[in-house]
């Protein structure tokens, strides 16, 4: 569970994790599909190098969900009284694992606004969980067949700028809930991407040193916080066609 003591988190031992890791990397290269053996698009391209911890962003990284948080912010912001202009695709991706509140800024700065970002960010949390739960989110197979084949009692975290309820909510949409004991939010830190914030806290609760740790992203303020946090990072590529969707 989140905040567990690190000293108490499950490891792998170094053979089944070296078996775990070498097995997804060859089959991902191969373009197999662990779920079903099909062929799947490449959005990353998996590290040569092992580490002690493996930390993942959730959203765009382990679960397709932008598209749906991103129509959740058109909501809460059409309702906030925003222009049409303003948070478009674009804008909506630079602002990948911000938090609520700092993403609301953001719009504030950039359209001369001056929207509640508590108010507003709790109106997009509510639309986009009334979305989870009526629509659904599929997982992004290749991080999250990477993250199985570690093992049960890997290394791994997820350090992400969604809160408990819709992390959970969305790692259940998926069906990835079991894969996951340390979940890392904003509420938990001072400061969110991209500062390493996050990150580091994740490293502390495997109990690995931030230097030993590969952070798994898709949106550039993560790629920040996790160089911030000096650890690698692996970047989930976001398809070109999510950039191009129309407004809500």
């Amino acid at each position: 569970m989140p905040g567990g003591n690190p000293e108490n988190s499950p490891r792998l031992s170094p053979k089944s994790h070296d078996r775990g890791y070498h097995a997804a990397i060859g089959a991902l290269r191969r373009g197999e599909n662990w779920y079903n053996n099909a062929a799947m698009t490449t959005r990353v391209q998996l590290p040569e190098k092992k580490y002690d911890g493996y930390i993942f962003d959730l959203d765009g990284t382990l679960a397709d969900s932008m598209p749906l948080h991103y129509r959740a912010w058109r909501l809460a912001l059409r309702k906030a009284g925003a222009p049409y202009e303003a948070f478009l695709p674009e804008e909506f991706y630079q602002c990948g694992g911000k938090s609520g509140e700092d993403v609301v800024r953001f719009v504030n700065a950039h359209y001369g606004l001056a929207m509640d970002p508590l108010v507003v960010s709790r109106d997009k949390r509510a639309a986009y969980l009334h979305l989870l739960a009526t629509r659904g989110v599929a997982p992004i197979a290749e991080t999250v067949e990477f993250a199985r084949s570690l093992g049960p009692g890997a290394p791994v975290a997820i350090a992400t700028g969604s809160l408990i309820e819709g992390a959970r909510m969305t790692l259940k949409s998926a069906g990835i809930e079991d894969l996951f004991s340390i979940i890392v939010t904003p509420a938990e830190v001072q400061h969110g991407k991209p500062a390493p914030d996050l990150f580091l806290l994740a490293a502390k609760r495997l109990g690995v040193a931030p230097e030993r740790c590969v952070v798994f992203e898709d949106a550039e303020p993560g790629i920040q916080a996790a160089r911030a946090a000096g650890m690698d990072c692996v970047r989930v590529s976001t398809p070109p066609e999510y950039l191009s969707v129309d407004p809500v």
